[in-house]
Parts: C-alpha cells; sequence; structure tokens
C-alpha cells in the first residue's frame, strides 16, 4: 500500500485521523467557542456577543465648524455607515437605496422648520457632509432616522425603553434609556464630548457617525432620553427628532426648555424623558398635540416604551392602538405593552431607585421574545447603547456600547 510505502504519508494520515476523534469527542460548550460569528448567528439557541469599543470624541464649538470637526474626524466611518444603510434599506424595501432617497427627500419637508428652530444644528449638517466628502442629502438621511421609519411605517424599527427619576432622599434626578436601533450601526457607538462655546454648556452626547444625536445631556444637569410612539401622527413639515434632542442637550433654562418642547411641531411622535433642575418631565408628543404623562407612583417615576399612553392625537390607521380605547381593549400582548410593564415594575416596585436598580432593568429579559434589553442577532434591530445620565451637582454618564447584559457601565465625567 501506499502509506507502507511512504510513512511520511502514513504518519500524516495518523494524524487527521487522531484530530478527528479529538473534535468529536469535545464537549458541545467547546466546540461552539471554536464557531464564527457567522456559524454561532445560525444558532438561535446562542446569543451573539460581539466586541466593541466606545468611541470617544472630542469636539469644539457650534454650528457649521462643529459640524466640520465632525466629518473630517471620521471621515472613514461615515462612508462606511452610509453604505451600510443603502444596503440595509435596499434589502428592506426590495428596491435601489438611492430611488427610495429621493422618494422620501420629496416627502420630507423639514428644512424650513429646522432652519427656523435650529439653524445652527441645519449647519452643523451641512459641515459633517462637507467635511466627511459626502453628499448633504445622504447625510442628511442619517439625522432623519425616527422620520424615515415614520414614512414607511414599519412598527418594528421601535422598541427604545426609557426611564427617569427625580431627586430625592439626597439621591440625584437621573434619567436612562436602552437606545435601539438597526443591527447595521453595531460598533459605530460614538460618544460626542463636545466643549461648548457661545454660553453653551459642556455636552456629552451619544450618536453614530454622521448623525447629530441619538440621546445625551450636559454639565448643568440636563438630561435628555428619546423613543419613537409611531402611532401618533406625523409632520412632514416639523423639527425632526435628532434636532429636537441636540438642541435641547445645548439648553440650561428649564422654562424655556419647556417651552421649546410644547411650541414646535413635531416631525414624529415621540416619547420625551427631560432631566432638569432635579425633576423629570415625560412629554408625548405629536405633529398636533403634546402631553405630559405624570404616572402615579411612590417613586414619582416616569417610564416609556413606544405606545401612546396619554396623546390621542393618532394617525386613523393607529385608531386602535391610543389611549382613547377602554383600557380592557388595550393591546396588551404587544411588544411595546409587555416592555413597558417590565420597565413600570422595576421604577415602582421598590423605594430606593439607585444606579444599580436602572441598570438591573436596563438588563431585563424577563420576556426573551420581548426583552428590554435586545442582543443583537444580525436583523431586526438591537441595543445599540444603554445610557444612564446623573443629573447630580457634578452629573456623570453611564453607558454602555452594545446590550448592557454583555458588558459592565463605563463612567464618563465632563
Amino acid at each position: 500500500m501506499i502509506f507502507a510505502k511512504n510513512p511520511i504519508l502514513l504518519m500524516l494520515a495518523m494524524c487527521l485521523i487522531l484530530l478527528e476523534l479529538n473534535i468529536k469527542c469535545q464537549p458541545p460548550s467547546e466546540i461552539d467557542a471554536t464557531l464564527s460569528i457567522a456559524e454561532v448567528s445560525d444558532l438561535s439557541d446562542h446569543p451573539i456577543v460581539r466586541n466593541r469599543q466606545l468611541n470617544v470624541i472630542e469636539l469644539r464649538g457650534s454650528g457649521y465648524e462643529l459640524g466640520l470637526q465632525h466629518g473630517k474626524k471620521l471621515k472613514k466611518e461615515i462612508d462606511e455607515i452610509i453604505g451600510l444603510w443603502k444596503e440595509n434599506t435596499s434589502k428592506a424595501l426590495g428596491k435601489d437605496a438611492s430611488e427610495v432617497l429621493d422618494e422620501f427627500m420629496e416627502y420630507a419637508n423639514f428644512e424650513a422648520s429646522i432652519k427656523k428652530w435650529t439653524p445652527e444644528l441645519y449647519a452643523e449638517v451641512k459641515g459633517i457632509a462637507e467635511g466627511a466628502g459626502q453628499k448633504f442629502e445622504e447625510v442628511m438621511v442619517l439625522n432623519l432616522l425616527d422620520e424615515f421609519w415614520v414614512y414607511i411605517d414599519d412598527p418594528n424599527n421601535h422598541h427604545c425603553s426609557d426611564v427617569g427619576i427625580p431627586a430625592r432622599d439626597g439621591n440625584p434626578a437621573m434619567v436612562a434609556q436602552n437606545m435601539d436601533i438597526e443591527d447595521y450601526t453595531d460598533k459605530y457607538q460614538v460618544l460626542f464630548k463636545i466643549s461648548g462655546m457661545d454660553g453653551q454648556p459642556n455636552q456629552m452626547v451619544l450618536s453614530h457617525p454622521g448623525l447629530i444625536a441619538l440621546n445625551g445631556m450636559n454639565e448643568e444637569g440636563l438630561g435628555v432620553v428619546v423613543n419613537t410612539i409611531m402611532q401618533l401622527k406625523a409632520a412632514d413639515e416639523g423639527v425632526p427628532v435628532a434636532f429636537v434632542v441636540k438642541k435641547l442637550i445645548s439648553m440650561t433654562d428649564k422654562d424655556e426648555i419647556l417651552q421649546f418642547i410644547n411650541s414646535i411641531p413635531h416631525a414624529s411622535g415621540q416619547s420625551y424623558i427631560v432631566g432638569i433642575d432635579g425633576e423629570v418631565y415625560n412629554f408625548e408628543a405629536s405633529a398636533c398635540k403634546v402631553v405630559r404623562h405624570l404616572p402615579e407612583n411612590q417613586n414619582d417615576a416616569v417610564y416609556h416604551t413606544n405606545h401612546p399612553i396619554v396623546n390621542t392625537n393618532l394617525k386613523p390607521w393607529h385608531s386602535d392602538d391610543g389611549p382613547k380605547v377602554g383600557k380592557l381593549d388595550q393591546p396588551t400582548n404587544s411588544n411595546s405593552h409587555i416592555r413597558f410593564r417590565a420597565v413600570e415594575l422595576g421604577m415602582t416596585e421598590v423605594e430606593d431607585i439607585d444606579e444599580k436598580a436602572i441598570m438591573n432593568i436596563l438588563r431585563g429579559k424577563e420576556d426573551p421574545l420581548n426583552p428590554v434589553c435586545r442582543s443583537w442577532t444580525g436583523s431586526g434591530g438591537f441595543t445599540f447603547a444603554s445610557t444612564i445620565m446623573v443629573l447630580g451637582e457634578k452629573p456623570y454618564m453611564l453607558i454602555t456600547a452594545g446590550p448592557p447584559d454583555e458588558t459592565e457601565y463605563q463612567t464618563l465625567n465632563f
């Protein structure tokens, strides 16, 4: 035989046989550890843990100059995420992303409202586009994330969970959020540390490359988190939520902040939880109406997911999903309602709500099909980041890049 004539081949054959036997005898946990991410993604019972790092970017100023710095510092990443947006959009909608973008921009008459209410932020987006060498409309669409979801009217694209608690018994006020967005944004988690100018405070802003803001806080103790309420009426000439959030982060006067939220036309239905001066406020904002949500509980806590609780300004095709429907008729088995009950229980069942208690709420997976904390699966969205804004005498942020059950929170100070 050939092996008898060639001892080297015989030794190689024996090694291959032993290797095969060794692999077959490994316990399942050891075999799984050797699989690639692509292979593990096919195993629905195995959560995919991905290596992530929060990219902290320092910027200075406001308006166009701030955007120009953003665009230049993250030029490569902005180019990549625009490409991923196009790929994701084409796949999800079954048509070329450039065609979808053209159609969306015909609908999106937001420019006049942005320039009227937040002109410095319009200039900031222009600066990002020019600094990154990208088309303005392709950067602008990154800043119309929720408005694009509203345009395609896909209720699966909103899963954020928010909570807030006022200062009491010597503990500072806190607002917190699991920010859930599309899977393609993973590994692009950015925290902008902005040195304010022209009277603006220093700011910390959660985002991804090309986007002015997802949520954030400032050194004076203002924190804002937000989530989509798709059922509420939208306005194609309103102020988009990213611009509202970024504007709020730059403000310090409580009365001006509350007036701004209640005065502007809102481009998309949203829940805003705002912490300022030791107090917390929760507003449901639609195109024609802003209503404060003030749940009664022993902690004066507020909390929200993605369905309307007090605002009745609904889209006609969502008329059965709103608060005007009898309580017994509410669709309580929806993803949003299940998560709402989870955060409500966490924020009201005990009197002492501290950082650890909020971390536990945001890590919640009591209902594996409707979790507060969403793992990355490669499709359908995930918890992009988790933020807890502690609004005491010296405000700071606790943050994770990705789902908070996969990593410890890190502390960021001004």
